[in-house]
């Protein structure tokens, strides 16, 4: 099993909270995690998938009383979201006795309806905890001569990084692509017509990177503007894909509005653009925003959860990439380049003046570290590799 950097939030979650939610995508890897903390501690694991631990989830209160000195492990919840209700009582109930955390760990997919029902029901009472697909820091130890760029090209969802080839990887996410489409999303509720979100999400993954142009999506999809904003909604509810907000602080200048948008995979991404292989990926117009969507889920796999993540972007040309607000007062300016000799444009040094961030950085494909001055000798940025960043991230 791959070490998890999830793995320590959620074992010291589950010390202080009744309930904790362990939330993302399907196939991330949360009910292997989950199996490593009932390896450590008297559990119980109830699938909502499996019509027998269904029925038992359905008279929870029943199951909770024989196993009251247990953790109960509850996955794919949203499948019964009107338990939340009654885990209510049963939180409470143990806190009247002593028993103030360690109760239950949820397992599921994100989705809207889910995040609804446990924080109006369990408000006070759970943690949310997201559990993203490998990162880089992760999968280290692994195949040290081409690790970063296998993770990069197949993505992070373990059963695609770990495929004994780049072919068994891509006919893997593609049958989870249309697994999503074809059956978990009817699940949920939405009732889309699967070919058009498939279509959307792969329009989507050719403008990685690119800032959300709802208009120009709904002409070449031939729906309307406000169904494509429900798709992408919809899509980012499921942690499937990451909008990221302008910056907005007041620095005296008209700033663009627009969210800019990223399949969060980046194998996801290469699947629905029919790349395979790490050379084809470098020879494709995407290339540029695949790496900088990578580096980007990669920076905020491991930034503390309280860190607010922007990009800026002025119509005067002025832009930076990634703004990461470790703290109020803390902000850090990175920039993003795949190129072994990077260069920085004007554009950035301004965009830098204008912010004053406490630190700057380009990351880049390389292992080197080493400083970059501006024209006013004032604006020194680091150049530094994508691990050497995630691991001064969590130093911050």
């Amino acid at each position: 099993m791959i070490k998890r950097h999830a793995l320590p939030y959620l074992q010291q979650a589950l010390q202080w909270s009744p309930a904790v939610a362990l939330l993302g995508p399907r196939q991330v890897g949360k009910t292997t995690l989950a199996m490593a903390i009932a390896q450590q501690q008297p559990a119980v694991y109830l699938d909502m998938e499996n019509p027998r631990d269904h029925a038992k989830a359905r008279d929870i209160e029943l199951f909770h009383q024989t196993n009251h000195d247990k953790l109960i492990i509850i996955d794919e919840i949203q499948r019964l979201p009107e338990l939340f209700a009654t885990l209510r009582g049963l939180i409470d109930k143990e806190r009247r006795l002593g028993k103030k955390a360690g109760c239950f760990l949820l397992l599921g997919s994100a989705s809207m309806e889910l995040l609804k029902q446990s924080s109006e029901s369990l408000a006070g009472r759970i943690q949310y905890i997201e559990l993203s697909p490998l990162q880089a820091l992760e999968v280290q130890p692994l195949e040290p001569p081409r690790r970063l760029s296998t993770l990069w090209n197949r993505g992070g969802f373990p059963d695609s990084y770990q495929a004994d080839n780049d072919a068994q990887s891509l006919r893997w996410r593609s049958h989870f692509i249309r697994t999503y489409l074809e059956r978990d999303i009817p699940q949920l509720g939405p009732r889309i017509p699967a070919e058009t979100l498939r279509r959307c999400w792969t329009m989507l993954a050719h403008q990685q990177a690119a800032t959300l142009n709802v208009a120009n999506l709904a002409q070449g999809l031939g729906i309307s503007g406000q169904t494509v904003a429900r798709y992408v909604d919809l899509l980012v509810d499921l942690l499937l894909l990451r909008r990221l907000q302008p910056w907005v602080s007041n620095v005296g200048k008209r700033l663009v509005k627009a969210p800019k948008v990223y399949v969060r995979d980046s194998g996801i991404a290469h699947a629905l653009l029919g790349i395979a292989t790490y050379d084809e990926l470098l020879g494709h117009p995407v290339v540029g925003g695949s790496w900088e969507g990578f580096v980007i889920e990669n920076l905020l796999s491991v930034v503390p959860p309280d860190t607010q993540a922007f990009f800026y972007r002025s119509p005067g040309g002025a832009e930076i990439d990634l703004l990461l607000q470790l703290k109020p007062g803390r902000v850090w300016a990175i920039e993003i380049k795949h190129s072994m000799a990077p260069t920085l444009t004007k554009g950035f040094y301004t965009a830098q003046a204008d912010i004053a961030p406490e630190k700057s950085f380009v990351v880049y494909p390389g292992t080197e570290t080493y400083h970059m001055t501006g024209s006013d000798k004032q604006s020194v940025c680091e150049v530094i590799g994508l691990e050497g960043l995630m691991r001064r991230l969590l130093e911050a």
